[in-house]
């Protein structure tokens, strides 16, 4: 019997998209089905670093903290558009946890993962010059290391664009509502959610990667026993005018054991978050609590010489994440390792559940679920992700600022904010929307900042983008400085593209 595709995954999330790419690269065909946007809930919500995580050392996850540190210099040099690095300042609080296990902390940070172009930690004074600015002056001594930043949602994005590139078929606004197994295949049937048509497919291998939904998800698919539970985990973070004028990201202990960081972001503003809330809510309708804003706001303004409130918040955001139920009694205890169960094979078709994971640990997660589906599928190669650059990124680690500079050479009309925004969102492959633009007014109707026709239309076309939303919160984040009327503005726009565009095609 033969079948559509060899592996079919359900979920447009870091996870779901990074096997779909990994799997794609082996030569394996594969579709992938997104009910919503790609990156539309937990893998856009992530506080945006790619990090060992050095609170899980406290909970003796040397493994999970090894594997997210090998893995951080292996992305930065994949990505080096969408990532870079960033050196975080954790403050001595001289009541909380003692300055030698901090260094004790630190020392396996800087050594456990194969550190070779990131910085090492050092020491250093708090109450005089440039990283005494924002903190309270009771603040002597701190703790400098290093960890990288990331934009998640780009990440799952170009992940998703290079599996296409490849030969994956990306199916977004397609909700998975039935999968059954027939002999040797899966049969599941789809719903585009727009149009309502429902198709059927078969499929050698089934995914499961729909993060919150995983046991939903689970349950809607005939046939499986699997007994995994899943621990549902709310992280919310906000978004407050900027607090301090400095590079550095701080990184705040808490008398509750938990850590928050304060980290630059959008030039303009500062990033504080995360919370752990265990979530029994509407997975659709994910929002930060009051009890959330009113305990990140007190959490930074601890260690902040200028008070976090509620009213200075312009945006926040939330995501679940799906752990896997370990036991344990708090939520900031669970892990954050990724569980892998495999169910079937032999006599029925497999199907591959993921739980759990992390941004950091996406691309290892890749490999082993790939590892675990080998016998079923026709790989033509092994391991490859490791060196491959993601699109766009296609230049060295260190030649970032030569690639805005050159952007800014070949056109002229862009200035030093506008070209860095492109090469940070996009890197080698702005140049293919600019095409051969040369002035502002080339690349079409003006939707504020310095957001234009030719990028919408890029992100339409080659990233999926169907709404206002997609645009400006998870392929951009200007969002944040477009008001409503030109967020409106936008959608219309994009409304009328795809109209234009479906009528054409028809």
């Amino acid at each position: 019997m033969t079948a559509d595709y060899d592996l079919l995954i359900i979920g447009g999330g870091i996870n779901g998209t990074g096997i779909a790419r990994d799997a794609v690269g082996r030569g394996a065909s594969v579709m992938l089905v997104e009910m919503g946007d790609l990156a539309g809930a937990t893998s856009s919500a992530s506080t945006k670093l790619i990090h060992g995580g050095l609170r899980y050392l406290e909970y003796y996850e040397f493994g999970l903290v090894r594997k997210a540190l090998k893995e951080r210099e292996v992305l930065w040099r994949a990505l080096p558009h969408i990532a870079r690095p960033l050196r975080f300042i954790l403050p001595h609080h001289k009541d909380l946890r003692p300055a030698w296990l901090l260094r004790l902390g630190l020392f396996l940070y800087d050594h456990l993962g194969g550190r070779e172009l990131l910085p090492a930690t050092r020491t250093v004074r708090l109450d005089t010059g440039v990283f005494a600015r924002g903190l309270k002056p009771l603040f002597k001594k701190g703790f400098e290391y290093s960890d990288c930043w990331v934009d998640d949602a780009r990440l799952v994005v170009l992940n998703a664009l290079d599996a296409a590139d490849r030969g994956a078929k990306v199916l977004t606004r397609t909700r998975c509502i039935a999968a059954r197994r027939e002999g040797e295949l899966w049969k599941v049937v789809l719903k585009d959610i727009a149009s309502g048509e429902e198709t059927t497919v078969s499929a050698k291998v089934l995914v499961n990667a729909a993060g919150p939904w995983v046991a939903d998800m689970l349950q809607g698919i005939a046939g499986t026993r699997s007994q995994a539970k899943v621990r549902l985990v709310k992280g919310s973070h906000i978004i407050v005018p900027k607090r301090f004028d400095h590079d550095r990201c701080f990184i705040f202990q808490n008398g509750d054991g938990r850590i928050v960081f304060a980290i630059p972001y959008e030039q303009d503003f500062t990033l504080i978050g995360t919370t752990d809330v265990d979530y029994h809510g509407d997975l659709g309708t994910v929002r930060i609590s009051t009890e959330e804003t009113d305990y990140l706001c007190k959490a930074a303004s601890e260690y902040l010489d200028t008070p976090v409130t509620p009213e200075d918040v312009v945006h926040s955001y939330s995501g679940v994440r799906p752990l896997y139920d370990d036991g344990a009694k708090d939520a900031k205890a669970a892990t954050r390792d990724y569980v892998l169960e495999l169910e079937g094979g032999e006599a029925e078709p497999p199907v591959l559940s993921v739980f759990g994971g992390k941004i950091t640990t996406y691309r290892k997660l890749a490999e082993e679920a790939l590892e675990k589906l080998e016998t079923y599928l026709p790989f033509k190669r092994g391991v490859w992700t490791a060196y491959a650059p993601l699109p766009g990124g296609n230049f060295k680690v260190d030649a970032f600022d030569a690639e805005v500079a050159r952007l800014e050479k070949d056109f002229p009309f862009l200035d030093v904010a506008f070209a860095t925004r492109l090469i940070r969102l996009y890197g080698t492959d702005a140049r293919l929307f600019l095409g051969e633009a040369n002035s502002l007014q080339a690349l079409g109707r003006h939707f504020g900042s310095n957001l234009y026709e030719a990028e919408v239309t890029w992100l339409i076309e080659r990233e999926w983008a169907r709404n206002a939303d997609d645009v400006l919160w998870r392929r951009t984040k200007l969002g944040l400085v477009l008001d409503a009327e030109d967020a409106g503005e936008l959608d219309s726009f994009m409304s009328d593209y795809l109209a234009k565009r479906a009528g054409a095609a028809a």
